[in-house]
């Protein structure tokens, strides 16, 4: 090898192979910003923002590592880190360690992960796959074999219980199942369907969550209890008012009536220092990063690459819209992380692992003729 090979130009442009300008400038636009909310929503631990730090630079390696695997590599492993993952959820369901009363870790060496995390990919990896196998002869049949795929993981992280998690992974199933072309008739009988099962699933709902379901609706039944997250998360957002109070001097978060104001809640701290306009910026990158996704979906080489590609962009929307209606009192709260800015390696990680695939899918794009 010669050494101008080893000049930083070369380098640069060996770590640039495979990497989406536009994709890699929102995330790391969104993380910037994440950094800078997680900094004041932290004042009392400044340790948790070196964490991020680390976190980031992790997850950024393995962005940059799924870019280079081509999207026919990753639809190979789809099946084995699918079951992989539902042997790991069964054995978070045995002995997963217990933290706040939910049974979501489970310990591998020094540290400890999150098997519910890897499923937002795996998921849609697996039905992506499914439905590629089986493009030239899509069934009713084959859609009700591709819910129960979904329904095996959804069930067990349900049951951990991490509702939140669920309701990510189910979504991110539905938009493979969606976009592999079921039919409307077929959503609308899904749809009565749901609506007939509310009431036994009612039932199954743990306290908790049913009273973060009744107290939607009116959080000043139980303002210390169910409701006060709801109830201060939205004091928060709406004192931010027009322009906000100024990054380091939002005072709910600074005098501790946010809960989780570093994870789940971020967002309420974030809206009450920079307010509306600071929200219209977080809205706009986040509409700029699923709308690359999209196009980048669009374009993709191969029915497997597109179903994937576009699910795991409509992950970024739902992670997105679920954690602002929760915070802004519009949705139950339901523990779902605000993408790129809560605080939390394995999301993290997953969301970059995520951009990576869209990068991979981008970069093995079908040539167009012009």
């Amino acid at each position: 090898m010669q050494l101008a090979d080893l000049s930083p130009r070369r380098i640069a442009q060996r770590l640039a192979v495979g990497i989406d300008g536009p994709l890699l400038t929102l995330s790391l636009a969104l993380a910037a910003i994440g950094l800078a909310t997680l900094f004041s929503a932290s004042y009392e631990n400044p340790a948790r923002v070196t964490a991020q730090v680390g976190n980031l630079a992790v997850a950024l390696a393995a962005m940059w590592l799924m870019a280079q695997v081509p999207p026919q590599t990753l639809m190979r492993f789809a099946v084995p880190v699918y079951l992989i993952g539902l042997v790991l959820l069964v054995a978070v369901a045995l002995a997963g360690e217990v933290v706040n009363g939910a049974r979501r870790w489970l310990h591998v060496g020094v540290t400890r992960f999150q098997p519910s995390e890897m499923m937002k990919l795996a998921l849609p990896m697996m039905l992506a796959w499914y439905f590629h196998k089986y493009e030239a002869t899509l069934r009713l049949r084959t859609f009700a074999l591709a819910a129960l795929l979904l329904a095996l993981p959804v069930l067990l992280i349900a049951r951990e219980p991490d509702l939140g998690t669920a309701v990510l992974v189910a979504a991110a199933g539905f938009y493979v199942i969606f976009f592999a072309g079921i039919g409307w008739k077929v959503l609308a009988g899904l749809g009565a369907l749901g609506a007939a099962s509310l009431f036994p699933l009612w039932g199954m709902l743990h306290d908790y969550q049913r009273k973060r379901i009744l107290t939607l609706l009116d959080p000043s039944q139980d303002p210390l209890g169910a409701g006060y997250h709801t109830i201060q998360s939205t004091i928060a957002v709406g004192s931010g008012g027009i322009t906000g109070k100024g990054w380091l001097h939002g005072t709910q978060a600074h005098l501790e009536f946010i809960p989780e104001r570093h994870t789940d809640f971020i967002f309420a701290v974030y809206s009450e220092e920079f307010g509306l306009v600071g929200n219209a910026i977080l809205l706009a990158l986040y509409t700029l990063l699923v709308a690359r996704g999209l196009m980048i979906a669009a374009n993709a080489a191969t029915f497997y690459a597109r179903l994937l590609a576009a699910s795991v962009t409509l992950m970024f929307f739902t992670y997105a819209f679920v954690n602002m209606g929760m915070v802004s009192g519009v949705l139950p709260v339901v523990g779902v992380p605000l993408p790129f800015i809560s605080y939390g390696g394995t999301a993290l990680l997953t969301l970059f692992l995520g951009i990576g695939i869209l990068m991979s899918v981008h970069r093995h794009r079908r040539l167009v003729q012009t």
